[in-house]
């Protein structure tokens, strides 16, 4: 049964997922949950698909994939570590299935990188019909902020596995040869990888909150020494390496991050002390207006 949408309802607040010639039948172009659940699993199935053949292509080209991972390792310099020649290599397997566990972990690390462009895709497809413009802007912003600094990190801890594991390996007593497992290894590398792509984060979080109205730059600037020293705190804790190299390798390219975050907040603070605001003049006590017409003309998608 067809119903009349309600003309004295916001447009904004109308529901458009529903694209082109549905809007003719369904005029707010609302779904029902059924809808909603098809419409996941839809991207869902396009999402593993893609994942399915990257993961191909990163089977294939296991060889070259697993060279560059394992090239840290090779780099050591340690007494009890052999060479990573033709003939011999440092790390090991100690059962059946884990040559095939590795091949199966290294393709699916390739393929989450090789069909990255689907599943943000699928991703961005299933929330952005839901979304005003001025959000949308924001999605854009944040996608093509994150996943760069998220890249740029994975640069920066590569280099800084050698140095990790030289420290790590030279602890063993000696007399004692270090037998690593490959299963050990990849743990290790995902761990740094990890740790190095979610602090290069930390400072789009900042802008995401003063953009949310939650940091000021009057707090960021109270509080700019307490930073930088949890900065240099956290990436001695993080990279196990004790050498300054390995410290300075992540505190510096985090507090020149965090710098950068400052400026976007504080003009962004000057931004909106110029912009006159709609409760100036009002009593503690007074209601103040609310102008459904302006909210949704700046909500429109």
């Amino acid at each position: 049964m067809t119903t009349t949408p309600d003309p004295s309802a916001p447009s904004g607040a109308r529901d458009r997922r529903a694209p082109g010639p549905a809007r003719l039948d369904n005029p707010d172009a609302r779904m029902s949950l059924m809808e909603h659940i098809r419409e996941l699993r839809n991207r869902l199935l396009k999402t593993l698909l893609g994942l399915a053949l990257g993961m191909v292509l990163g089977w294939i080209f296991f060889k070259p994939a697993w060279t560059f991972i394992a090239e840290p390792f090779c780099r050591i310099n340690i007494e009890g570590v052999v060479g990573c020649g033709k003939d011999e290599h440092p790390l090991i397997v100690t059962g059946v299935f884990d040559a095939f566990f590795v091949h199966l972990k290294i393709a699916f690390v390739v393929g989450l990188i090789v069909s990255s462009p689907v599943w943000l895709y699928q991703l961005w497809a299933f929330i952005a019909p839901g979304l005003y413009r001025r959000e949308k802007r924001w999605t854009y912003a944040f996608v093509g902020t994150a996943v760069p600094l998220f890249a740029l990190g994975g640069v920066f801890a590569y280099f800084a596995l050698s140095h990790g594991l030289e420290f790590l390996l030279g602890l063993t007593p000696g007399g004692v040869k270090p037998l690593i497992t490959i299963d050990t290894y990849l743990g290790y590398a995902m761990a740094m990888l990890l740790i190095f792509g979610l602090a290069f984060e930390v400072p789009l979080i900042m802008v995401i909150l003063n953009m949310a109205g939650v940091l000021t730059h009057a707090r960021m600037r109270k509080w700019r020494r307490v930073m930088i020293f949890a900065v240099f705190a956290f990436a001695a804790v993080a990279t196990p390496s004790p050498d300054p190299f390995s410290m300075l390798l992540l505190a510096v390219p985090c507090v020149v991050l965090v710098e950068l975050a400052e400026v976007f907040v504080w003009a962004n603070d000057r931004r909106r002390a110029r912009r006159p605001s709609i409760y100036a003049g009002l009593d503690d006590d007074q209601i103040s207006p609310l102008d459904f017409d302006d909210s949704v003309s700046s909500g429109q998608r």
